[in-house]
């Protein structure tokens, strides 16, 4: 691809959360001003906020009602879309290469290409580690992008199929989620409501006819987060019904099931794999670029690569080390944190064109909240003014619902946010409150 009317191009490799966020925000500015090309490369056409798939999964939520598309996105924020995977790089040249694309038939629609760079961010999130468990990818399901939450989705309805028809079929549907993180126990949660509406729409005699099972390796749920709210989802996902297995490690994955390091074996008829990340395997010998042992790339404060300043990673395929008032504080893989990277590496791009003194990432942790679906939320907010405040109920519920309005209003601004959260306030009363198909 030649250089674009001789700007300085910045390639931006990843069109998640963060990715996205700072083509945008620099689209704006230095695209908008002509002060530099900005391209965005990711290999679908359309982007989905990842903390929504458990929605999907669990047919809550119609993906393609809350999908982006880039190339709109990109006409409306003066920025550039090219679709692709990323395979390689080389640095002397400063150009990466992208992955031949192919349809559904195998027949190619895209060849092998390259892009030139003058600065590049990575921003490719992370996928689910099943840290090489026996028969894990084989008998599991995972969450990490549409086409997975759909396939859950998928099995679900087939499942029920049998009673709308009349058919005799499962009687019970037992259902096993590994990983009691946040995305562990949202999805359970939410795959909880999915079986009471089930029934409301007549695809299962009682809600009871699916029964969740949530898998923990540490001795509770939700282990990185404070043992308060810990505890008040524990006891949520009980009042609910879901039993929650904790402190029990997993040894092989089975066509029937889970057997633990203990000898037990528990029954499953879909099992779902929601338990720790690692960055993409091709982030691992990157020429020569830093990596750690789940194929993060390691970045110094400024989110550089420690060997290459022209190169910059964000988001949950960085590991990004910072001094705090505790020592040593190495960024969590949360939303929030690409968050506040996307904004910083829109401040360091324009200094760096600038030849100013790029800034260091400062993490400022807001709390975490925890969705168990339209029953209730739990989680805890941190700030300078309110110190650390422990939320529960329809409170954190609406602090939660917050969020994806906050990530649609630095994608849409303030008044097409406005008018998407109207259309979503009509479809709720037009449309099924589960996707049925």
């Amino acid at each position: 691809m030649h250089k674009y009317q001789g700007l300085h191009r910045i390639v931006i490799v990843g069109g998640g959360a963060g990715g996205l966020e700072l083509a945008t925000r620099l689209g704006r500015t230095l695209g908008k001003k002509k002060k530099a090309e900005i391209l965005l490369v990711d290999a679908r056409m359309t982007h989905i906020w990842k903390p929504l798939l458990h929605e999907v999964a669990a047919g809550s939520l119609n993906s393609y009602s809350d999908e982006l598309n880039y190339l709109a996105q990109a006409n409306w924020n003066h920025f550039r879309f090219q679709p692709g995977t990323m395979s390689g790089l080389n640095r002397d040249k400063q150009i990466i290469t992208l992955a031949p694309a192919f349809d559904n038939t195998g027949a190619e629609l895209l060849p092998e290409r390259t892009i030139h760079y003058d600065s590049l961010v990575i921003s490719v999130g992370s996928h689910t580690n099943d840290f090489g468990t026996p028969g894990a990818q084989e008998h599991c399901l995972f969450l990490d992008s549409r086409e997975q939450a759909e396939r859950i989705h998928h099995h679900l309805i087939s499942r029920s199929l049998h009673y709308v028809s009349g058919e005799e079929g499962p009687q019970r549907t037992n259902i096993a989620v590994i990983g009691a993180g946040a995305t562990g126990v949202e999805l359970t949660a939410e795959l909880h409501n999915a079986a009471n509406l089930m029934v409301r729409y007549g695809l299962e005699q009682n809600s009871g006819e699916m029964q969740l099972t949530l898998v923990e390796g540490s001795d509770r749920v939700l282990p990185a987060l404070p043992k308060r709210i810990s505890k008040g989802v524990q006891a949520q996902l009980n009042k609910l019904g879901i039993h929650t297995l904790t402190g029990t490690l997993v040894s092989e994955i089975t066509a029937d099931g889970i057997k633990t390091r203990s000898g037990e074996m528990i029954k499953t008829d879909l099992t779902i794999w929601a338990a720790g990340i690692k960055g993409p395997e091709f982030l691992q010998n990157l020429d020569s670029l830093e990596s750690n042992r789940i194929n993060q790339l390691i970045v110094k404060p400024t989110l550089q690569t420690t060997q290459d300043e022209n190169i910059f990673a964000l988001g949950d395929c960085a590991s990004c080390t910072i001094s705090g008032k505790d020592g040593d504080f190495t960024i969590p893989p949360r939303a929030q944190s690409a968050h506040q990277q996307a904004s910083l590496l829109a401040k360091n791009l324009t200094r760096k064109l600038n030849n100013q003194e790029l800034l260091d990432f400062k993490y400022r942790d807001h709390g975490s909240l925890i969705s168990l679906s339209s029953h209730s939320a739990v989680g805890n907010l941190m700030g300078n003014l309110m110190g650390d405040v422990m939320l529960e109920g329809w409170m954190a519920r609406l602090f939660y619902l917050s969020l994806y309005r906050l990530h649609q209003m630095t994608l849409y601004g303030f008044w097409r946010t406005g008018m998407l959260i109207a259309k979503d306030l009509l479809e709720r009363s037009t449309t099924p409150k589960l996707k049925l198909h």
